[in-house]
């Protein structure tokens, strides 16, 4: 799958006959992500990847592995992106983060749409934005808040495993989400954001994700 015009476009017109839903008045804080496309350039640098021998232009994501000194959710795969700034709109903050997390600096006309807002069990409403990034050749991670920062196939979220589907929680009625990662796996909500992101945008298959819980560790 390469990251070319056509793929843009599907994107963009995909993402716009399925508007992302909002959630609005939830009392919930408010959080911003980005699904950002780019080359996968050298690869993935994770097992379970092959390394390319130069530079690929086949489409990716970028994908991190948060710092182990945070706060909260430390050393979880995560897309770029946190909470909202006080007065801060959403796409703003996905943006800032975006830059302040890889050095990835990108305009507003690159966002080509959102996907569903996610509520976490840890407080948040979390709003995804899909942004084409270009080749992004030079990231530059923050190492107060990213440990590691990987390119990651699009073509790996259509894996005939995925997704992974595990029982609920004892009392609760919707199964927990995960999606497989080369020999790893990322948990929701970011696992929800990619499956809905694979389903909708690289297949045409508008699907709700919502509902989906997430593993107990996610939950802090």
């Amino acid at each position: 799958m390469q990251r070319d015009d056509t793929l843009l476009q599907t994107l963009r017109t995909r993402l716009q006959l399925k508007p992302g839903r909002l959630l609005q008045d939830t009392g919930l804080r408010r959080a911003a992500v980005v699904l950002a496309v780019v080359d996968a350039g050298p690869g993935a640098d994770l097992p379970g990847f092959a390394a390319h021998p130069g530079w690929s232009t086949d489409a990716a994501f970028l994908l991190t592995r948060r710092a182990a000194r945070m706060n909260r959710h430390a050393g979880q795969w995560a897309l770029p992106g946190g909470r909202l700034d006080e007065g801060e709109s959403a796409l703003d903050a996905a943006l800032r983060e975006l830059h302040e997390e890889l050095g990835l600096l990108l305009p507003p006309g690159s966002v080509l749409g959102t996907l569903d807002d996610y509520a976490t069990r840890s407080g948040y409403v979390i709003t995804p934005f899909v942004v084409w990034a270009g080749a992004a050749p030079a990231l530059q991670p923050d190492p107060a808040e990213v440990a590691s920062a990987h390119r990651i196939p699009l073509t790996e979220l259509l894996r005939s495993d995925a997704p992974i589907l595990d029982p609920p929680h004892p009392g609760h009625e919707h199964p927990v989400l995960r999606m497989p990662l080369g020999e790893h796996w990322v948990a929701a909500p970011t696992a929800a954001i990619l499956y809905q992101f694979a389903q909708a945008c690289l297949l045409g298959r508008p699907t709700e994700v919502a509902h989906f819980d997430q593993p107990r560790f996610t939950w802090q």
